[in-house]
């Protein structure tokens, strides 16, 4: 009965949407096709598998809810349950600190792709395609400088670690048929003044043309910029203003962080700018409340605005989607559910949009028109087509994902101590 429901739903959602112009199953096909990269590191508070130890270095995790995934087979257990209740298309991105290293003591400036071969046979053999990340932070080089340090010795350390990940991501795209999207993010800043701005970025600068000059073709390396870090409060070496001018210099792709600009910026309005001068963005998809505090993505104006941007801009081709949040305060498995439906529903709900027929009210100098149809479309049928979108890929509907999770904490999550 409840399927027919949902179905009966869709069909008048579908004429309803068709008087305005848009075409509900052109709208599902293209959110079906279009991949969001899961991150590994909300299913174990960031620790990784290298040390076992508490993030550090300018971010911070907060909350001790019970059931974090204490290895990789844990935190593989946990991904395949993710994608059970969830339908479309996944990719999983990986941070450096989560190799295969077998309780051996493997360095950063030493990592190698044998330490990740288990995660692209396990990738290809569940149907997830890699994206990768270097980690600067918790570690005891980390300190307030790594690429950017003027001390030598760490600079190097920190150069050949990325170095060697830009190899290891070259490796997972190579044997995955499709570009491995790396990110480079850093903590690099100061607690307080410095007089030596220029400096630092000098040396950042200096250290990215190095890393970045081996020619690596089944790799994409990207950006990650940072409004400020925990004890960095004053200077951020890899600020957007030094990201935006090296990226368009040197036609590298931007990593947009929706958490990491200040609280009245609207990261949308940033799209249509940065796409005139870079040749693609990754996007990593967070809340933040009142800092880049990384809670789970929900479906807010922030993140409704930047995929409309994206659809309006028809950059959904030049856009890499991924998930950047980590909530310890409650149940792991449901925080990536609730964030990627959300992040789902924004992309759905932009590619509902009338945008034809806004388009020509706009050409036309109508100016009424266009401001009418746009709040209209706000009151659309919209959750009818997203709960098809479920029900046609044998996922739950609407809240009954809720008992699922339940399940799988009563019987797997809850059992870890």
């Amino acid at each position: 009965m409840k399927e027919n429901l949902i179905t009966k739903a869709y069909e008048i959602a579908k004429e309803r949407y068709a008087a305005v112009g848009v075409d509900t199953d052109k709208a599902i096909e293209i959110l079906e096709k279009t991949p969001i990269s899961l991150h590994c590191w909300q299913a174990d508070d960031v620790v990784g598998f290298e040390r076992n130890e508490a993030v550090s270095g300018g971010i911070q995790t907060t909350g001790n809810y019970p059931g974090r995934a204490r290895n990789i087979d844990e935190l593989r257990e946990d991904i395949n349950q993710v994608t059970s209740l969830l339908a479309g298309t996944f990719r999983l991105n990986l941070h450096e600190i989560y190799g295969e290293f077998d309780g051996r003591s493997v360095d950063r400036d030493e990592v190698e792709t044998k330490h990740f071969q288990g995660w692209i046979d396990w990738a290809k053999t569940n149907g997830l395609k890699l994206d990768f990340n270097s980690t600067s932070f918790s570690h005891p080089k980390s300190g307030y400088l790594t690429l950017a340090n003027p001390d030598k010795g760490i600079r190097d350390f920190w150069i050949e670690h990325t170095k060697r990940c830009r190899r290891i991501a070259e490796a997972m795209g190579e044997a995955q048929g499709d570009p491995c999207i790396m990110n480079i993010w850093i903590h690099d800043g100061l607690k307080d003044l410095t007089v030596e701005r220029m400096r630092y970025r000098e040396i950042l600068k200096d250290s990215l043309d190095e890393i970045l000059a081996e020619k690596l073709p089944h790799m994409r390396p990207c950006l990650e910029a940072k409004l400020f870090g925990i004890g960095m409060e004053s200077y951020t070496v890899g600020s957007h203003d030094f990201y935006v001018g090296y990226c368009s210099k040197h036609n590298v792709m931007y990593t947009l962080d929706t958490g990491h600009y200040e609280q009245t910026e609207n990261v949308s309005d940033m799209v249509a700018s940065l796409l005139l001068f870079v040749p693609e963005l990754m996007l990593h998809v967070s809340r933040p409340v009142r800092w880049d505090s990384d809670h789970v993505t929900i479906m807010n104006d922030q993140t409704l605005d930047l995929f409309k941007e994206l659809v309006r801009s028809e950059a959904l081709n030049r856009a890499h989607i991924g998930l950047d949040y980590f909530d310890a305060s409650i149940n792991r498995i449901g925080a990536y559910i609730i964030g990627t439906r959300a992040t789902q529903k924004c992309l759905l709900s932009a590619l509902l949009e009338p945008l034809a027929t806004l388009r020509k009210y706009e050409d036309e100098g109508k100016w009424f028109e266009r401001l009418a149809l746009l709040e209209e479309a706000k009151t659309l049928p919209f959750g009818a087509v997203y709960d098809y979108f479920n029900q046609k890929h044998d996922v739950p509907v609407g809240e009954a994902f809720i008992p699922s999770v339940e399940a799988y904490e009563a019987t797997v999550t809850s059992k870890r101590r």
